[in-house]
């Protein structure tokens, strides 16, 4: 994902120079091409995360558009308060890209595992919450918070679903899900990567007459609301998958849509329950520990089906 970001941004600072990329120390193959050709739309601060942010809000505030780029949670949780104080209350065109989201960087422990951040993130006024599942979503999502006033964070991950364009011409919207695989014996609403997994998991499900339809939900905040009740009203059960914590991430965004419009379905949330996720090891080793592989969710999904 972070090579198609990176694409997009290039492709953006040809239309609009007043865009700027700043790292943490980090990137430097993946951003020697655009370091090169636009070296006046580049900072490095070295690793000075917290400071990153503060330059980049003062930065929008002067007019520019700003990304920042680290792993995991150091361009989040470690930026809390500059995200949250100085970007998103003064509506500053700052825009958090996190790459390593979920396990992207298992075996570099829990200090990189980012499984909290779509919950705290999401909970601060005032900014938008992408996480695209794939490489099409991801260049379409930088373009559009680019566009897009105020603050936003771009969740990006190691893996990548198949999410291509469904129709020639479809355009990206923020706020507005894809609907990717149809069906109507149940939804499966996941972001981010692990698409992968759920799109096995759905093939699964049909070898097995089960359909079901499955949802990339890549923006969490703004959550699309009237594609969260239409499938509750069609189908007989809501499936949320995501590799972040059960609580506060993408499954409590939709069991809160539920909840403040009365619509009442079965919802099962699949994602990190319980703890820190301590174990360490690759992103696909740490998914099948944590039951979040598409033979686990397609068994979870049968069972909870059958209750």
């Amino acid at each position: 994902m972070r090579d198609h970001f990176i694409q997009c941004l290039g492709e953006l600072v040809q239309q609009d120079p007043n865009i700027l990329l700043i790292t943490g120390d980090l990137g430097f193959g993946v951003f020697n091409d655009f370091r090169e050709n636009y070296p006046d739309n580049f900072i490095n601060v070295g690793v000075a995360e917290q400071q990153m942010t503060g330059l980049a809000t003062g930065l929008a505030l002067e007019g520019k558009t700003t990304f920042t780029y680290s792993i995991a949670n150091f361009a989040t949780l470690r930026c809390l308060e500059q995200i949250r104080n100085d970007a998103a209350y003064h509506g500053a065109n700052v825009n958090v890209v996190c790459i390593g989201g979920g396990f992207s960087y298992g075996a570099l422990g829990i200090s990189h595992h980012a499984t909290e951040d779509l919950a705290i993130l999401r909970s601060i006024p005032d900014i938008t919450v992408v996480a695209p599942c794939g490489y099409w979503e991801t260049m379409a999502a930088t373009a559009a918070i680019a566009q897009e006033p105020g603050t936003a964070y771009l969740r990006l991950d190691k893996s990548a679903g198949d999410d291509s364009a469904i129709s020639d011409g479809e355009s990206f919207r923020l706020g507005c899900a894809r609907i990717l695989h149809s069906g109507t014996d149940c939804t499966i609403i996941t972001a981010g990567g692990i698409l992968e997994e759920v799109q096995k998991a759905a093939a699964e499900l049909s070898s097995k007459n089960i359909a079901a339809r499955v949802i990339s939900m890549h923006t969490i905040k703004p959550i699309d609301v009237e594609t969260v009740l239409t499938a509750a009203t069609e189908t007989n059960a809501l499936i949320t998958v995501e590799e972040h914590t059960v609580n506060g991430g993408l499954g409590s965004a939709v069991l809160e849509v539920l909840a403040d419009h009365e619509q009442f379905t079965r919802v099962l949330r699949i994602g990190l329950e319980g703890g820190f996720s301590s174990i360490v090891g690759s992103q696909q080793y740490l998914r099948q520990q944590y039951k979040l592989d598409a033979a686990s969710i397609a068994q979870r999904t049968i069972e909870f089906l059958e209750q």
